[in-house]
């Protein structure tokens, strides 16, 4: 049993040494001159000078029009290189599960199906080794989503090079997610390869009518002495408030429309639709209700066989064009590991409609408001949070993304990873034979 011991004691530290350790604060201002700065509202400059100090952007500046002092500033040139806003992970579970079969180390899904008072921010590993193969893409905060049950609990947006999940949090409990039912039941054999077939659910109405029970006596709790405790209905006060967001997470044009009628009868504000496949059908009432979109993975197959082949593709520049503010997400299958993505999957929407900086908004500025942290984060503006990094080229393509520099809060971050230290070890090895 000691032998045990010890040899779980030493692969334990061996996880720990292989972490890359946290920037330390920023003590020294910084100048980055002479990129293109994608400012992630629209606009750029072409010839920019940025200084960051005190983790902040204290001013951002056209070189051709305006010549800053940079005495006993340290300059970055980064002439003919790009610098971007942080990108903004939404609906993620990143640092929720570290090993699948290992079912200790998945706290992505609580047990129930009423869990508002369940924080995913308190399970998030803020050392996950998926956590660092994120940053050398650019994508340097993102939203920690509980997932499962019909309420699955409340998500917190943390900063991607932290110790601990107190250190990483950027934005506590800014969430509660509703999972809506689904119109449609599908049944399909893992292994086999006959059609899926697709039903009506008909419990629908049942379900949408206990989600409607249960916020009327959560709003009862609220309203009265609140004796006994009870924690759920306890924490969807602020949803009732409008201070904390709700995310819906539906897929359907019926449960998008159903879902909107739900808002205006428990007059809710501050909802956001997550998922939104077919929100392209509903895109005039989402934009009358102010409602936003995260629009899941781009990268996937059409739901339905009359769907268009490149709809998953093209549905932001559907929503966008009809006036809806939408970000996107990375949630689907090995979500975690192709989270690093991201960049791409906005990309990918170029080629279908949108203008480059209209999706870098996506994953930017967008991402920013929907999560409500736009004040600090998403964009190169003077006041924000210097979290940005350089890129040589285009970074929202997987051939040019190359990222030579980044900063969280204006900490110069390490872009190590464990895959970049086997790919320089046996680059080594094979060199020296």
């Amino acid at each position: 049993m000691k032998t045990f011991l010890t040899y779980i004691a030493f692969v334990c530290s061996m996880t720990v040494l292989a972490q890359q350790t946290p920037a330390s604060k920023q003590t020294k201002d910084i100048a980055i001159i002479g990129a293109t700065a994608h400012i992630g509202n629209g606009n750029t400059i072409n010839n920019s000078t940025i200084i960051l100090s005190e983790g902040k952007i204290v001013n951002i500046v056209d070189s051709d029009v305006v010549k800053l002092n940079l005495t006993n500033v340290d300059v970055i040139n980064a002439g003919g290189k790009h610098v971007y806003p942080g990108f903004i992970l939404p609906n993620s579970t990143m640092g929720l599960v570290e090993i699948d079969a290992v079912k200790a180390s998945d706290d992505e899904k609580e047990m129930g199906a009423w869990n508002p008072h369940i924080r995913s921010l308190i399970a998030y590993n803020a050392e996950s080794k998926v956590i660092e193969t994120l940053r050398p893409n650019g994508v340097l905060i993102g939203q920690i989503t509980p997932q499962g049950g019909r309420i699955s609990g409340t998500s917190s947006i943390v900063q991607f090079d932290a110790w601990n999940w107190e250190d990483a949090a950027i934005k506590v409990d800014d969430a509660i997610h509703l999972n809506w039912p689904s119109n449609f039941s599908s049944s399909h054999a893992f292994f086999s390869n006959t059609r899926t077939e697709i039903s009506a659910n008909e419990k629908y109405d049942a379900q949408i009518k206990e989600i409607e029970t249960y916020f009327k006596n959560a709003i009862a709790y609220s309203n009265g002495d609140k004796q006994p405790v009870n924690l759920p209905f306890a924490a969807l006060e602020n949803i009732f408030r409008g201070t904390q967001k709700l995310f819906i997470h539906v897929n359907e044009e019926k449960g998008i429309i159903d879902a909107v009628n739900f808002i205006k009868t428990f007059q809710l504000n501050n909802v956001v639709i997550v998922g939104a496949k077919e929100a392209y059908k509903t895109a005039d009432i989402l934009k009358e209700n102010n409602i936003p979109v995260v629009l899941n993975r781009v990268h996937s197959l059409p739901d339905s066989d009359d769907n268009d082949y490149n709809l998953p593709y093209k549905t932001a520049r559907l929503l966008v064009n009809q006036g809806v503010t939408v970000c996107l997400d990375s949630s689907g299958d090995m979500e975690r590991m192709s989270s690093r993505n991201l960049p791409f999957y906005a990309g990918t929407t170029v080629t279908y409609g949108l203008s480059k900086e209209q999706a870098l908004q996506l994953i930017t500025l967008n991402a920013a408001k929907v999560l409500g942290i736009d004040t600090d984060y998403g964009s190169l503006e003077k006041g924000k949070s210097a979290t940005l990094f350089i890129s040589e080229g285009d970074a929202l393509d997987m051939k040019t993304n190359n990222i030579s520099h980044a900063f969280i809060d204006g900490r110069q971050i390490s872009l190590e990873t464990h895959q970049t230290e086997l790919w320089k070890r046996y680059s080594k090895k094979l060199k020296n034979q």
